[in-house]
């Protein structure tokens, strides 16, 4: 159980540990960077490691998976731009955060929340491997479907203030999600422009919605020379901020412990595990009213549970080939090139590199939360940097990466018109996370929609197949207390919002003043 200790040294060997500090650094600037997901990143590394030793290139794809989902959270405070589709939930707090002149303080909760779910998420990895792949390879495409189905609820309690608009919205993201090809039939749907005829792709939807509107606010007269919004920021301590991250121990739990089911489950993402945790803790909360407008614990719901996801992610691909996230499914590409053919004897036959990889990731959470503080003083400067020249820069990130994701104008031109129509939408309280989050779950939804319809033909039918067994009663019954839970929700903050206030005694005033 505790073999994982005796490949510790290799990790600290000159070689390893330097590739591992470089994984890391660089990792957390291109998680910063719009449009650059960890997906790309770890990607973009694999031909690096054609000539390392295979520990040494999987220590370098290791370190990039965890700091690019840490390193999204940056841009996601500072800009309310997440870095990747996994940190969409932090820019919901992170940014009032950052607004309120407590961007150092924000970050420090991200990379905290970061380290703390990222090794809980590690150590369910060391342990409880063999179990747990098992419970995940149980999953199958009704199981899936309802947990996408379990996001879709999420979505009304997302940004806009309000469940039908949050709803609507994300429906118009499932939408967008069916524009394409059909995954069954290969047919084209919604294609009325041939800039859609390969689908809307996500990282180009995810830097539209988030970043055009940003930079269409930046550019509005109030905001051109002389008239450029500052914030005054507030200096904090890494002690305090310590100290406020444990404070709020339930967020840090929550979203652990979703991150790491999420993670175990093939498929689900790091977008998932922090957009429920963000929710459930937001449920949870005595203070849900502050949620969306600053609150410290909706970034470390949403940290802790998308890098919580990292560790389990790796479960059923190093035991049974299946990946647990995109990412996880690009570092099989990498596992392949070195011949590790993942499964039960990967630990036996070439224990030394497996164990030294997995030690990596442990020590590469504190590796990534050392260097993700040290920036973290530094984002004064980006606060400090005039609007026109930040919308310009923006922009500039934007285009590139959005067209570096396919070598495609298209997605460039559907960037813009997505951001554009996402711009006047904000006008009227509508909020791009759930967009983005029906675009996500779309494609989740339906593949296993199509999948499960063909096994149940040739069973029991429909409804045994996704209404039965414990499992998908569970799930079933977790998507309805959420969608009647949202709406309660809303329906008490309304009600409260319309109790009459205290009348005022003004003579009792006048009398206290004159008194004293």
């Amino acid at each position: 159980m505790f073999e994982f200790l005796q490949y510790l040294p290799e990790v600290f060997t000159p070689w390893n540990f330097l590739i591992l500090v470089l994984g890391t650094v660089g990792g957390l600037i291109l998680g910063a960077t719009p449009g650059l997901s960890p997906t790309m990143a770890v990607a973009l590394l694999i031909p690096f490691t054609f000539h390392m030793e295979p520990a040494t290139g999987l220590i370098l794809l290791g370190a990039a998976y965890t700091a690019t989902v840490a390193g999204g959270a940056v841009s996601a405070i500072l800009l309310s731009i997440p870095g990747a589709p996994a940190n969409i939930a932090t820019t919901l707090d992170g940014n009032p955060l950052a607004k309120q002149g407590k961007a150092t303080a924000a970050l420090h909760y991200c990379f905290l929340a970061s380290f703390v779910g990222g090794v809980i998420g590690v150590f369910v990895l060391i342990f409880f491997t063999p179990t747990l792949s098992k419970w995940a390879l149980g999953f199958g495409p009704s199981h899936l479907f309802w947990v996408a189905i379990l996001g879709v609820t999420v979505i009304g309690s997302l940004g806009s203030g309000s469940v039908i608009k949050g709803l609507f919205s994300g429906f118009v993201g499932l939408w967008i999600s069916t524009i394409g090809y059909d995954p069954v039939q290969g047919v084209e749907r919604f294609t009325y422009s041939e800039h859609l005829g390969g689908g809307i792709n996500i990282i180009a939807a995810l830097v539209g919605l988030f970043a055009i509107p940003q930079v269409l606010s930046m550019v509005t007269p109030q905001m051109l020379p002389g008239g450029v919004q500052k914030f005054a920021m507030e200096a904090q301590g890494i002690g305090t901020s310590i100290k406020d991250t444990l404070i709020r121990w339930k967020a840090l739990v929550v979203g652990s412990v979703i991150g790491v089911l999420v993670g175990l489950i093939p498929g689900a993402g790091g977008q998932i595990a922090g957009l429920v945790s963000y929710d459930q803790t937001k449920k949870m909360s005595k203070n849900k009213e502050k949620f969306g407008k600053g609150e410290p614990a909706g970034v470390i719901a949403a940290e802790s549970a998308n890098n919580a996801m990292v560790g389990p992610s790796l479960v059923p691909l190093l035991t049974l080939s299946v990946p647990g996230s995109p990412t996880a499914a690009v570092l099989l590409g990498g596992l392949l090139i070195h011949g590790l053919f993942p499964g039960p004897a990967l630990f036996t036959e070439h224990a030394p590199i497996v164990w030294t990889f997995i030690d990596s990731l442990l020590v590469g959470q504190l590796l990534m939360c050392f260097f993700g503080i040290a920036i973290s003083r530094y984002s004064r400067f980006v606060m400090d940097i005039p609007e026109y020249y930040m919308a310009a820069a923006i922009t500039v990130l934007a285009v590139f990466g959005t067209y570096s994701v396919q070598n495609s104008f298209s997605d460039v031109f559907v960037m813009m018109t997505l951001g554009i129509t996402m711009y006047f939408a904000s006008k009227i309280g509508f909020s791009p996370s759930p967009v983005v989050l029906g675009i996500i779950l779309g494609p989740i939804a339906e593949t296993n929609f199509l999948q499960g319809q063909i096994i149940a033909e040739v069973g029991d039918g429909m409804v045994p197949y996704f209404f039965g067994g414990p499992l998908n009663i569970t799930l079933v019954a977790v998507v309805v207390l959420s969608i009647f839970y949202s709406f309660y929700s809303e329906y008490k903050a309304k009600r409260t919002a319309r109790k009459p206030m205290p009348p005022v005694d003004f003579n009792d005033d006048a009398a206290e003043k004159k008194g004293a």
